[in-house]
């Protein structure tokens, strides 16, 4: 299945976020001695009972010969602000299209540092940017939709406009600016033509190098790909659009063969999903693939290749909410969740992780449909 899909309904996995639930600063500023690794992992599905343990026993619930697939991308400085007319905005860069026009989210400057909801356009309107530059608003970046619009920079070179005057795309839930280091996971890899994620690949932060080595000294496999992931929708909960992505021959070799010697298939965050399961033809079989992918992970879909996912806790209207459902069922979904609430886990990008596993006694015809 691919394209639109309508985000959960509201209260199925969990009711509201309690406030005290959002991680607001970095695990390593939390206290002193502290490192990225410093939050919690939430374990369910895999038939097994829901647990909480410390991130850093991620190599304890690994065995040999498990593939964790990784997202490489690295994040860009993709807020900046801005005018249009007499008014201040803030412009979130999203995706670069292959015209060279950029989808962008208009924001109103909200104070703090943080930003609140905007309307896009009017079309053909001038928003201007720093260093003289400016952008042209032209369409929606889809029929019925008003966040996201195409625009049209002055200058064909929107990584220098964000390297020299971007920060970190920031939501009001964080208490404060964080620089660009603490947006970056130990796998980023800056592109060489500049291009990047808007928005962290959050689920790979925290890893650590001495964790890495931990998990490649146990016979743990990592696996790289990349998909620049674009603005989130926040507030609206939108499902993902089209985003760009690589997985290599690597990369589809090491899947193919954990596959066939009895190794899982860990998925690194939900952009890791979705370029992994965007490269699987119709055999189960994982081919070098890149481009634009529309795919959008359901129950309904399912997964072809991926055994677990390593992830974030989402908001109770995430449209990754189904993701997770896909993978260990909507059971698994919601007694991990209602779990976290319980042991006070912390939400979003600074926030504890959840590992889910696929139940090995489900039913798993829907994971090799013909559908994409």
């Amino acid at each position: 299945m691919s394209g639109r899909s309508a985000p959960p309904e509201k209260g199925l996995y969990i009711p509201d976020i309690p406030p005290d639930l959002l991680a607001r600063v970095p695990a390593e500023q939390r206290g002193p001695g502290l490192g990225r690794d410093a939050v919690r992992l939430l374990v369910s599905g895999g038939g097994q009972e829901v647990s909480l343990r410390a991130f850093r026993e991620l190599p304890d619930l690994l065995r040999a010969g498990d593939v964790l697939v990784v997202n490489t991308s690295a994040t860009l400085a993709a807020a900046v602000g801005a005018r249009l007319g007499g008014e201040d905005l803030v412009v979130h860069f999203s995706t670069r299209g292959d015209d060279g026009r950029w989808a962008v989210e208009l924001r109103g400057p909200a104070g703090g540092g943080t930003t609140r909801p905007r309307a896009g356009g009017p079309a053909g309107a001038v928003v201007e940017l720093p260093g003289g530059q400016a952008l042209v608003l032209e369409e929606p970046l889809a029929a019925g939709a008003d966040r996201l619009w195409w625009a049209r920079p002055s200058r064909d070179d929107v990584p220098a406009l964000l390297r020299a005057y971007g920060r970190p795309i920031r939501y009001a839930y964080t208490e404060r600016d964080q620089p660009l280091s603490a947006y970056q996971t130990v796998f980023a890899v800056p592109a060489a033509d500049g291009s990047g994620s808007a928005e962290m690949p959050s689920a790979g932060r925290p890893f650590t190098a001495e964790l890495v080595a931990r998990l490649v000294s146990r016979g743990v496999q990592f696996a790289p790909l990349t998909l620049h992931t674009g603005v989130a929708s926040q507030e609206a909960h939108e499902p993902p659009y089209p985003e760009r992505y690589e997985v290599p021959a690597a990369t589809a070799w090491l899947v193919n063969a954990a596959r066939v010697t009895g190794g899982r298939v860990i998925a690194v965050g939900t952009t890791a999903v979705r370029a992994l399961e965007s490269a699987v033809d119709d055999r189960g079989v994982v081919r070098p693939a890149g481009g634009w992918t529309d795919l959008v992970v359901t129950p309904e879909r399912g997964v072809r290749v991926v055994d677990g996912l390593l992830t974030g806790l989402h908001e109770p209207q995430a449209s990754h909410l189904l993701m997770l459902e896909a993978v260990a069922g909507r059971a698994a979904v919601r007694l991990g969740y209602a779990e976290a609430v319980a042991r006070l886990c912390l939400w979003h990008e600074f926030g504890d992780v959840h590992l889910l596993l696929k139940d090995e006694n489900r039913d798993g015809l829907n994971c090799f449909s013909n559908a994409r």
